[in-house]
């Protein structure tokens, strides 16, 4: 496997990294033995890269990759979330840029996960009524203090990636990126090329539906989250399923998977793109790094573009409530 160096750091990242939320959340069903197993199956696969975050399953996903990583300690690279401050109903508050709260979880991240540095503290949320500079002038703090070794930013406008480098250098950014979800194009992605970051595209997959998963919605269970996103929405759907047809037929004819041909597409974007797809199942994880393998023709990247240009994706990508807390 070739690896990658990650931004300005000295790390070097497998093309692919592991995303944990799932094997945390919901915790109805969650498996933590396979769980293990299937970060097990990643190191020895190659992936050396974890994205986690102090909010999934309320601390329970630091202290599960604690126990994964008994003896690998020294072959993983840990990217771990401040997360945000939850309300009752789950939404979250803007209060998860204040330097106290970053102070705050960066310690109890370096407890759960039983380690002495994080390898990358990420702020989840740029809060707009906290100056990213106080916000960042926190997070280097840490790192002047050892809690981490570099710091990073998740859903940043370019305008705030700017602002934030002059106050100390920010590794990466994270933000959600795929086929159909292409938002970063449109500043984001130049704004880290300018400041030699990485980038970190999470949802890779949709949320499931470029994998196709699921074709009806009556596949979704009564509670699931997507059931309140604009793209699941019936009409929405249907338009989209349309999209996901014609992918199929380029997936068929490249031997892959629908979810493969997604992921492939993204790391045929550059070398400073990291796909983090989710897995909690060592099956779903097998099928995931096959598409390290996978390579695309020029041509095969024009038709993905003439199928899911920009745009092409029927419906916003989150809720009004969502887009107010992102590429601030």
């Amino acid at each position: 496997m070739e690896y990658r160096t990650f931004g300005t750091t000295d790390f070097q990242v497998s093309p692919m990294g592991l995303g944990c939320l799932r094997m945390s959340e919901p915790r109805e069903g969650a498996d933590d033995g396979e769980s293990i197993a299937a970060m097990h199956m990643a190191f020895d696969l190659g992936i050396n890269f974890l994205d986690t975050s102090a909010n999934y399953g309320q601390g329970h996903n630091h202290e599960l990759i604690a126990r994964a990583l008994k003896g690998r300690r020294e072959d993983v690279i840990v990217h771990t979330k401040s997360g945000s401050p939850r309300t009752p109903d789950a939404s979250g508050s803007r209060s998860g840029s204040s330097p106290d709260y970053l102070t705050r979880v960066c310690e109890e991240s370096l407890r759960r996960l039983e380690i002495e540095t994080l390898d990358i503290f990420c702020m989840s949320r740029v809060d707009p009524n906290v100056p990213i500079e106080e916000s960042v002038g926190a997070m280097a703090r840490l790192v002047e203090q050892g809690k981490t070794r570099y710091i990073s930013l998740s859903e940043a406008g370019a305008g705030s990636i700017q602002r934030a480098n002059k106050v100390h250098p920010v590794v990466s950014l994270q933000m959600e990126y795929s086929l159909w979800s292409r938002d970063p194009e449109s500043g984001n992605i130049q704004a880290c090329r300018d400041h030699g970051m990485g980038f970190m595209a999470y949802s890779p997959l949709g949320r499931g539906f470029l994998a196709g998963q699921f074709r009806v919605l009556d596949e979704l269970e009564e509670g699931d989250a997507r059931l309140n996103s604009p793209r699941f929405q019936p009409e929405n759907f249907q338009q989209n399923l349309r999209l996901l047809a014609q992918l199929e037929s380029l997936a068929q004819e490249k031997s892959a998977t629908l979810a493969q041909l997604a992921l492939a597409w993204l790391m045929a974007q550059g070398n400073d793109i990291i796909p983090i797809p989710g897995a909690k199942s060592r099956n779903h994880l097998e099928e995931n790094v096959k598409a390290i393998d996978i390579q695309l023709t020029k041509d095969d990247l024009a038709r993905l573009d003439k199928i899911m240009p920009p745009g092409a994706a029927a419906g916003m990508r989150l809720n009004d409530a969502q887009l107010a807390r992102v590429n601030i």
